[in-house]
């Protein structure tokens, strides 16, 4: 049970980030707002993308990001998974964005930043190339207008569409062994890129306390409670939640994760894509969610109602799957009469997207190779310019 705080407004985002950028920001910065850049792809946006603005936010008081055009990413990495309008109201959905900017420019200038009075942009510890190798940042990094902040282990979009193509059950969590390089991927099984090879993602308590602000339901509040998988979350569940959270004026939105174990017994193949830590985190990071429930309970029973004080409870168009002894999940609820079917007019599901890249899959195989044959030879630039410094100063030392 994590609790995610129910006024999940951008004014809310604001203060919050205010709060942790007094800590790093000199006196004179804390005469006016410090406005922070980030841009990107967020293309399949996913928890290690909600990290970066989480950081990013508490860098300073405002979070403005910017999203690029599916012309620039076809042309610089490969076709995204997702359309731009897509991609634009993702971004939206996050709670610690303030502002986003449409089709912003693949490559970040010093004219950007300033266009949108930007006093810094943000960026993980990897690195953003060009179609010809160039890094994006090189510019701002030159004039100290460049922040970097710690990049989300374990997950990226080139490992999520990994495990969609090749129909890979090792990460979830209740499988112990999570031995990646004995599977053969598009990236090959030896020699991944440090900053998107695959690498298994370890929940901590602490990351969950920083994705959730802790706020309880208050008085005259309306607790609306949904339950599902939400795996590789996504548009169709940004719309869904949305719906629900506009059925009451003063919402205070609970969301059930199932387990894997559960979500494979209803949905087979190789789901959920992503495993209950993951759907945890990215569900956290929505600012229509107020309070997730991490493995709970397929049937909304007398119980879960009862504890929560649920007032509502919603669910999409999608199938309900019966439960293990063939019954109605949602026969309690029904019968309180507090059961309500949603329609966020997007019928987007997780199959939707799986069959995306199948249909793509040589495209976004090349794309995955492409990233990170050019990944791995910057990482090898990298190391023997560090290692011919270090060199250089041993036999310096010895003189």
């Amino acid at each position: 049970m994590i609790k995610n705080g129910h006024h999940t407004s951008s004014e809310q985002g604001i203060e919050s980030g205010a709060k942790q950028g007094d800590l790093a920001c000199s006196p004179e910065k804390r005469k006016r707002s410090v406005r922070v850049w980030c841009d990107g792809c967020y293309d399949m946006v996913h928890y290690g993308h909600s990290n970066q603005l989480r950081q990013a936010k508490a860098m300073g008081d405002y979070l403005i990001v910017g999203v690029h055009t599916d012309e620039e990413i076809s042309k610089h990495k490969g076709p995204p998974v997702f359309t731009q309008a897509e991609r634009y109201k993702m971004v939206r959905a996050i709670k610690w964005v303030d502002e986003i900017v449409e089709g912003a420019p693949y490559v970040t200038t010093l004219d950007t930043l300033d266009k949108y009075n930007s006093d810094f942009c943000v960026h993980g510890d990897d690195i953003t190339l060009t179609v010809d190798g160039k890094d994006t940042y090189a510019e701002v990094k030159r004039e100290g207008r460049y922040r970097e902040c710690r990049r989300t282990q374990g997950v990226s979009t080139t490992d999520l569409v990994g495990r969609m193509l090749l129909m890979t059950k090792t990460h979830h969590s209740n499988i112990v062994s999570y031995d990646y390089n004995s599977v053969s991927s598009p990236q090959g099984p030896k020699g991944h890129s440090p900053w998107t090879g695959v690498s298994q993602f370890l929940q901590t308590s602490q990351k969950i306390i920083q994705f959730a602000s802790g706020q309880e339901a208050q008085p005259g509040d309306t607790i609306i409670y949904v339950a599902g998988a939400f795996d590789l979350f996504h548009i169709g569940h940004v719309d869904f939640l949305e719906t629900v959270y506009k059925q009451a004026e003063r919402p205070y939105v609970i969301v059930g994760l199932h387990f894997d174990q559960e979500v494979n017994r209803y949905k087979g193949k190789n789901y959920p894509i992503m495993n209950i830590h993951e759907r945890t985190l990215s569900v956290l990071a929505c600012r229509y969610v107020s309070e997730v429930v991490i493995g709970a309970p397929y049937a909304v029973g007398k119980d879960l109602l009862d504890h929560f004080k649920v007032d509502l409870v919603c669910h999409g168009k999608t199938e309900v799957f019966p439960d293990r002894d063939t019954a109605d999940p949602y026969a309690e609820p029904k019968k309180r009469g507090i059961f309500r079917t949603v329609d966020s007019g997007n019928g987007l599901t997780t199959d939707d997207i799986v069959q995306r890249i199948i249909k793509n899959r040589l495209l976004f195989e090349a794309r995955n190779q492409k990233k990170e044959a050019k990944e791995i030879a910057v990482f090898e630039a990298m190391k023997s310019q560090a290692e011919g410094e270090q060199a250089g100063d041993t036999a310096q030392a010895a003189q």
